[in-house]
């Protein structure tokens, strides 16, 4: 008969107990480890993952009242909430038995036992384990998932040559769990790509996860990604699942990943090869099943040249890779996208729906969008909401004055605020949209840098 795929723990301070128990159970049960001492329980339980417990009530000789059991209980149930404990009691102690299952045990056995009443009691409780399991972690991953909560985002848009290149490869890769690399510029969507693979993949019905690598300091990586145990840190008070653990059966979607150091790419691929995440303040290995979709801005092949990004993780997360054109090399979807935008925020705005003039989207089909999609939707939103017509101008947006600033005049011809827009659209212009390599030559943060895009609109 195959053993069952569980791990037990016993614990008793009678070593014959023990060692009968332990004979009888290791013939049907995978992993049987016993334990004399129940001081030694917090170790064990922090370094293994039990799917039943067998705890004697009374380790005491001459103690008859239960109190050490229940210390006991509640110590197991406080590290471990959907523990399996199972009393090993007396004949003359079963009130005080039926006094534990009140307080959290689920269930007890009488000394000396049946072993095969003992089986038959202990295969019955691996079921409420796995169900206890299945609350547990739902309850943690809904606590990601809330804190995480993103707000919706829009449906794919492009009706150009290369867009319908793009959106043919995803149809082909989605219905696979092959892991997926997202090239392209800042504000391409390469996001919604993402989404679009989930969306197409057979764990659509599972929850997308979505995680900005370049927003995560090195401090609070493993934390974030793949969870903590209360009190591992000083703000850890509850047990919480992390990113990978949360997105088990769905996908994770990493975002900005060729911004992650070198010391963060090895934790990233050892959990990538392993498939297993260790919360921190725990050495149990979880096992995790997602499907890994990644992102970056940044020349990944050109940095593992530099010894700036790791090879093994390079091919570790691209079994296809996919490139988004910049909007400058899809004209065509401008007028879609456009179209898109003006209902989104005449809506939003309560008013009248407004158009444009074929000279006004000639304009923008000739301007060069380093922002990409995300520029123009910030150009269409700023347009509806300044434009006192119904029809947009070319100089609802602005587009001609910054584009000749841009090009010709200098900055000293200009205020303050306008040199500071001017140099900063011209530094993300040069660098193709790329965000991070804008910020550093600017001398900002990434985080300061889009405090000034959405102050200027670009």
């Amino acid at each position: 008969m195959d053993k069952a795929e569980a791990k037990i723990l016993i614990v008793d301070d009678d070593q014959d107990v023990l060692l009968a128990a332990k004979l009888f159970l290791k013939q049907h049960i995978k992993i049987v480890h016993t334990e004399k001492d129940p001081e030694n329980i917090p170790v064990l339980l922090k370094n293994e993952n039990y799917d039943v417990i067998l705890l004697d009530m009374n380790f005491s000789r001459d103690a008859t009242s239960g109190k050490e059991g229940f210390h006991w209980l509640n110590k197991i149930l406080e590290i471990d909430p959907a523990a399996v404990v199972i009393f090993i009691t007396g004949y003359g102690d079963i009130e005080l038995a039926v006094q534990g299952i009140k307080e959290g045990a689920t269930n007890f056995i009488l000394k000396p036992w049946d072993n095969k009443k003992l089986l038959a009691t202990i295969m019955v409780n691996l079921k409420v384990r796995s169900s206890k399991q299945e609350f547990e972690d739902l309850k943690s991953k809904q606590k990601v998932l809330i804190a995480g909560q993103d707000q919706g985002y829009e449906i794919m848009i492009g009706g150009s040559q290369p867009m319908e290149q793009v959106l043919n490869t995803v149809k082909k890769v989605a219905v696979t769990d092959a892991n997926i690399l997202i090239l392209g510029e800042n504000g391409t969507g390469k996001e919604l790509i993402a989404r679009a693979i989930h969306k197409a993949s057979k764990r659509r019905d599972e929850v997308f996860i979505s995680v900005d690598l370049g927003a995560i300091s090195e401090s609070l990586f493993e934390s974030e990604l793949f969870g903590f145990k209360k009190g591992a840190f000083t703000d850890a008070k509850e047990d919480r699942a992390g990113r990978f653990e949360a997105a088990s059966k769905g996908t994770i979607f990493l975002d900005e990943i060729g911004n992650l150091s070198f010391s963060l790419q090895s934790k990233l691929l050892s959990v990538l090869q392993s498939r297993k995440v260790v919360r921190l303040g725990t050495n149990k290995e979880i096992p995790i099943d997602v499907r890994l979709i990644c992102a970056t801005n940044m020349p990944l092949y050109q940095m593992v040249k530099e010894g700036k990004f790791r090879q093994d993780l390079l091919y570790r997360i691209n079994t296809v890779e996919l490139n988004i054109p910049p909007l400058r090399e899809r004209i065509d979807d401008i007028s879609p996208l456009v179209d898109h935008f003006l209902q989104i925020y005449c809506k939003k705005y309560k008013m009248p729906l407004k158009r444009l003039n074929a000279s006004t989207m000639k304009r923008l089909e000739k301007h060069h969008w380093p922002g990409n999609v995300r520029e123009l939707q910030h150009a269409v939103e700023r347009a509806v909401i300044m434009s006192e017509s119904n029809i947009l101008q070319p100089q609802d947006f602005f587009l001609s004055q910054m584009d000749d600033q841009i090009e010709g005049m200098e900055p000293d011809n200009y205020n303050l605020e306008d040199t500071e827009r001017l140099l900063i659209r011209k530094v993300i212009d040069k660098h193709g949209g790329n965000i991070s390599k804008a910020a550093k030559e600017l001398g900002l943060t990434r985080a300061s840098l889009y405090r000034r895009i959405e102050k200027y609109g670009l």
